[in-house]
């Protein structure tokens, strides 16, 4: 959920008994730092710390020149230049990453896209932090609980935003959450989360029935007041029920599904051309400004889940409790 909530979505979970994550992987060590600071402020509860682990991109100027040359015609039609990567990025965790984690103390810390090198990963353990990763196969699950992990996020196929992958680059053999949960509980000795799909308690209540110990719920957020998504990333997901979501690097170099707009379409969904995460997002974000000032998603990762059309603009703490309510928790 990067980009797309802070600690008032976590601290408003938090206070119905849910894990309240905040999503670092865009943010300074001073904005962490204030996410943090707002939700001990807020309430006593665990708070989960999340971070992308992703390796350093490898520049490769043709690449990009070739690129810049596909996005060339959007630029002309908007009136902007586009040049190689600057501006902000995702940042993968590093060694300052953890020395924060060491003075902020969360109870969990969770990664995407694999883990961090060992000696990163037995200093968080060391904090006492419980240690979360996605896996979107088996083989990845087992990997994951191999190297330390204390519970294994099963990310299904239908999941919002970057596919977790960091063992495959196989995208035609993701698997369903349905499919995927049982075999990672059957496969790993830790507990299991499932994530994809779920956006309501009849998704809750399935998961748990093929052995999950717990569920990631992420887009159906999305449209709450919590958010801080822009209006047209909210107007698109109130046409949801019209829109198929699909999975894309267009925007980042990574697979993340989203919701399909123009470039999706005519660049992709998925383009040979495109250069290694993270780079795209910084050069293409003139082209996302410019449209997004003229009042268009053309240019915007609109990240949903195929759940997308189930999920309401409702206050978090309110869709919780309906959510627990139904499953009779409460």
């Amino acid at each position: 959920m990067a980009g797309a909530q802070g600690a008032s979505l976590a601290v408003a979970i938090a206070g119905e008994g849910a894990l309240g994550s905040v999503p670092c992987a865009m943010l300074t060590e001073d904005g962490v730092r204030a996410e943090v600071e707002t939700f001990r402020a807020a309430t006593g509860a665990p708070l989960n710390l999340n971070f992308f682990c992703h390796a350093e991109p490898e520049r490769d100027p043709e690449r990009m020149r070739a690129w810049l040359a596909a996005l060339a015609p959007y630029s002309d039609e908007l009136g902007v230049e586009l040049a190689g990567p600057t501006g902000p990025g995702r940042a993968a965790f590093d060694s300052a990453s953890c020395e924060l984690v060491e003075r902020l103390r969360p109870e969990v810390v969770s990664f995407h896209f694999g883990l961090p090198e060992p000696a990163l990963v037995e200093r968080v353990r060391a904090t006492g932090a419980r240690i979360l990763s996605s896996a979107t196969t088996v083989d990845e699950a087992r990997w994951l609980a191999d190297h330390g992990c204390d519970a294994v996020i099963a990310q299904g196929a239908e999941a919002g935003g970057h596919r977790g992958m960091f063992r495959t680059d196989r995208l035609e053999t993701q698997v369903g959450t349905i499919a995927l949960v049982p075999q990672v509980v059957d496969a790993v000795p830790v507990p299991v989360i499932a994530a994809g799909g779920i956006a309501d308690a009849r998704g809750i209540a399935a998961a748990l029935a093929l052995g999950a110990d717990g569920v990631q719920i992420g887009t159906a957020f999305l449209p709450g007041p919590e958010a801080i998504i822009g209006p047209l990333h909210r107007a698109a997901l109130e046409r949801a029920e019209d829109t198929p979501t699909a999975l894309t690097n267009v925007f980042t170099g990574r697979p993340a599904r989203g919701l399909v707009n123009r470039v999706m379409r005519e660049l992709g969904p998925m383009s040979g051309l495109a250069p290694p995460f993270p780079l795209p997002a910084a050069v293409g974000s003139p082209l996302r400004a410019a449209a997004e000032r003229a009042g268009s998603g053309d240019f915007s990762p609109l990240w949903a889940g195929q759940a997308a059309p189930l999920a309401r603009p409702l206050p978090a703490a309110e869709l919780v409790r309906t959510w627990a309510a139904a499953l009779g928790w409460r």
